[in-house]
């Protein structure tokens, strides 16, 4: 009885399974050339993708759940796929460049989704770029409200200015990533202090940090670098996001299942120059932790040992390895203003050698992973062309040491016949007069001989 009934259990959770993964279906919409004219009265949320890809099909039950989600809290956002290769034309005049690729169209805007594939990370992007493109901030409350569920956002402070036209324009283009207000002085918290109005703040950490044009420079360049809070959870699509920071990224690098003290000091020494020394080094530096090393190992084309703190430069492919043991704090931001200062000298980069390096090492990285993966596969992938080259080698060998036989025969032959011609002249020259001598006198007749005497 206990068996019919987990039986019975597992085909019901089945069934609620394919229930729902057909309900989600069934809001995302197959799009084809149609789509080009009819597209511009909706915001439309769009997975570009190919029957083939498997990054696609794996995407494709979460793409699901975000039609499901969308339609259920009634948001304005429709959501549909298109077959890429089917309808190539459209998928070229809205940039599709690979597979899958999100965009959301808004009118004639497509914005592209650069974040984790995760149905929540997708929705918030949906929410965020369909909505104004700056939302104005009328109370204390609503400004309270914003700080509790977002944890980093950017805030205009002021009227109309030339600044603000700055900030229309910065939002437009990083919208992508990061949330924009606008709110009057009496809204904002007590605990901001402003030396000058009109201002431009970001709110993260727990606390807040303010645009200065001289020190900071460019209005979206700062947006852009400020729009990651001070710690984070690294993970390899995150460290190429940060690349576009131009920051400095400190990284502890340890095992997350490894409970012993030394991987656990180094994360709570990297967290705590994040916290204590923010108003030092959030200009240059982002800080964080990464589980394991096989990404970081990519990056350096060598093996790191772990646990160890590592400063990379994403921009460039730069990066700097520990100078001394770090015991506290003050000894890794020691080490941090050796690296800024130069002291610690770089390795890597982005040179032709380097590049040239990283090939070789990629190469062999995929090969390795293959054959300790399916050693069979590994076999026939690599095995199989080796032989076949080594085949052809042999036959190209072979038929060349032929022929240099065949002709060099020739070659003597030639060269015998051409010797043999003079000899055989000289032959018939000689039989002449031999055949003379060889022949026997002819006897004359006896009256002749009579005669003679006579």
């Amino acid at each position: 009885m206990a068996a019919r009934s987990r039986g019975a259990a597992l085909r019901l959770c089945a069934t609620v399974v394919l229930l729902d993964m057909a309900v989600g279906k069934g809001f995302v919409e197959d799009l084809d050339e149609s789509f080009k004219d009819n597209r511009k009265d909706d915001i439309w949320l769009v997975d570009f993708y190919a029957p083939w890809c498997g990054h696609c099909k794996k995407l494709e039950p979460i793409w699901n759940e975000v039609g499901l989600e969308m339609k259920s809290i009634g948001s304005p956002v429709k959501v549909g796929k298109m077959d890429a290769t089917s309808y190539s034309s459209i998928a070229s005049e809205f940039g599709v460049r690979g597979y899958p690729t999100i965009k959301l169209l808004k009118g004639d805007l497509a914005y592209n989704y650069r974040g984790p594939r995760t149905k929540d990370d997708i929705i918030e992007f949906a929410h965020r770029v369909s909505g104004a493109l700056i939302r104005p901030l009328p109370s204390q409350q609503m400004f309270e409200h914003v700080q509790k569920r977002h944890r980093v956002f950017f805030v205009y402070i002021g009227g109309e200015s030339p600044l603000k036209e700055k900030y229309i324009d910065a939002a437009s283009e990083l919208i992508v990533y990061t949330y924009f207000f606008s709110a009057s002085e009496e809204v904002v918290p007590e605990y901001v202090t402003l030396k000058e109005m009109p201002a431009v703040l970001v709110f993260k950490d727990e606390t807040y940090f303010v645009y200065d044009e001289y020190e900071d420079g460019d209005l979206s360049s700062w947006i852009n670098r400020e729009r990651f809070q001070n710690y984070l959870s690294m993970d390899g699509f995150l460290l190429y996001e940060l690349g576009d920071t131009g920051k400095l990224v400190a990284v502890a690098v340890i095992d997350e299942k490894n409970t012993s003290v030394e991987h656990t000091r180094l994360k709570s020494i990297i967290q705590e120059v994040a916290r204590d020394y923010r108003e030092q080094f959030h200009r240059d530096f982002q800080f964080g932790h990464m589980d394991g090393n096989d990404y970081i190992n990519s990056l350096l084309m060598d093996e790191l040992t772990v646990p160890t703190v590592v400063v990379l430069n994403t921009s460039n492919q730069q990066y700097f390895l520990l100078d001394r043991q770090i015991k506290n704090a003050e000894d890794m931001v020691h080490f941090i203003n050796n690296v800024l200062d130069g002291t610690v000298e770089a390795q890597g980069g982005d040179s032709i050698l380097q590049r040239l390096k990283r090939i070789a090492f990629d190469a062999k990285s995929t090969i390795v992973s293959i054959f300790k993966s399916s050693p069979l596969m590994g076999c026939f992938l690599f095995g199989l062309p080796l032989g076949v080259i080594s085949i052809m080698c042999y036959g190209i060998y072979t038929a060349d040491t032929d022929g240099g036989y065949i002709e060099e025969r020739y070659e003597i032959s030639k060269s015998e016949i051409e010797s043999q011609e003079p000899m055989e002249e000289s032959k018939e020259q000689l039989e002449p007069s031999s055949a003379e001598s060889l022949v026997p006198a002819v006897q004359e007749p006896k009256d002749v001989l009579e005669k003679k005497k006579d």
